[in-house]
């Protein structure tokens, strides 16, 4: 299975998310990019790739405890830029962003010991990819047009643990599928 860590963003979070993307959606040239659905908006705290069925256990018997040991903290969605040599755009958090930090390097260690995950040790960027782009689409307007974005604040409360599907179809733009394996309560006894 291939298997990241992530915080997902609760519906009325995700559905001024929506709002604001749509405003988005009508800037010049953004038929040109591919945007990410919503069923695709989260944080990914670490990503594991392929995972043999048989470290699944172990994996998540680290994640619990990495959300137990983690009091739930205040977050939302804000701002806004662009990186991947400008080719992919984000919405970033504000809130206890050292908290999500946190979460990250403890999913990130999870899989370290639970011998998954090969993703080089880099300092933490908290953000939500909304949009891809291709060399002929400058994300420049767009990241400016989030400058002032600010959403609700809501309580992360849980770590998720997703599978992602790709697409295999063939038929272009469709959308990785992400399906959620299990979660765990921050801060409950375990």
């Amino acid at each position: 299975m291939r298997l990241f860590a992530a915080v997902l963003p609760p519906e009325d979070v995700a559905a001024d998310l929506a709002g604001e993307v749509a405003l988005l959606r009508r800037l010049p040239g953004a038929d040109g990019l591919r945007w990410t659905g919503r069923p695709g908006w989260h944080f990914t705290l670490a990503f594991y790739g392929e995972v043999p069925d048989e470290l699944v256990p172990a994996l998540s018997d680290r994640l619990a405890r990495a959300a137990h040991r983690t009091a739930p903290f205040p977050l939302a969605l804000a701002g806004g830029g662009r990186f991947g040599g400008g080719k992919a755009l984000w919405t970033g958090a504000r809130g206890d962003v050292a908290a999500l930090r946190l979460l990250a390097e403890r999913a990130r260690s999870a899989g370290r010991k639970a011998g998954v995950g090969h993703e080089e040790h880099r300092h933490y960027q908290p953000h939500l990819t909304l949009a891809r782009g291709r060399d002929t689409v400058d994300l420049g307007p767009y990241a400016d047009a989030l400058t002032d974005f600010t959403g609700r604040t809501w309580t992360v409360d849980t770590l998720t643990l997703v599978r992602s599907n790709l697409p295999r179809s063939g038929v272009p733009g469709e959308q990785p599928r992400y399906e959620a394996v299990a979660r765990w309560a921050l801060g409950a006894s375990g």
